[in-house]
């Protein structure tokens, strides 16, 4: 296609898919090796997040105090926010909120455990990871079904290329 200023060259978007499309060819070839690292990926980050809960249950474990709290508004998908009373009688809202909160909804009252020496560590008394990683393990699972598959299919169809 002809420019204003040059007739007869390329024009801007031709530039642009000649600049893209070798980026978009080692993206096709290296697709079963890209879709194998999300999976991967997925699964390392479960992990770290399985271990860091397990390190935080290990902290509530070793200073634990129980009280009563109450779930806040304004709680997310990502995070529950609680209320409760330490020993001292201060109100603490852990910034993180509580871990393992299934199920929580708010105005609820609900007992917690805490770490004494950190009240920013509480979770829901009876709950620990071991309770509550069933979703983590469910999405690694998941992952690995329909990516691992997947991989699979994209390395054989570019074999036979």
């Amino acid at each position: 296609m002809a420019t204003p200023d040059r007739p007869g060259g390329p024009s801007a978007v031709d530039e642009l898919a000649a600049t893209v499309r070798p980026a978009v060819a080692q993206v096709r070839r290296r697709a079963p090796e890209i879709v194998l690292g999300i999976a991967v990926l997925v699964t390392v980050l479960s992990g770290l997040a399985l271990v860091g809960s397990a390190l935080d249950d290990a902290a509530i474990d070793r200073n634990p105090a129980t009280a009563q709290a109450e779930v806040l508004e304004g709680s997310t998908f990502l995070r529950t926010l609680v209320r409760f009373t330490i020993a001292n009688g201060q109100a603490v809202v852990p910034e993180r909120g509580v871990f393992h909160p299934r199920g929580l909804s708010p105005g609820q009252v609900v007992a917690v455990e805490y770490d004494v020496t950190d009240p920013e560590l509480v979770r829901v008394a009876g709950r620990s990871t071991a309770t509550g990683s069933w979703p983590l393990i469910v999405t690694v699972v998941l992952t690995w079904v329909v990516l691992a598959p997947l991989s699979v299919w994209l390395r054989r169809r570019r074999a036979r290329r």
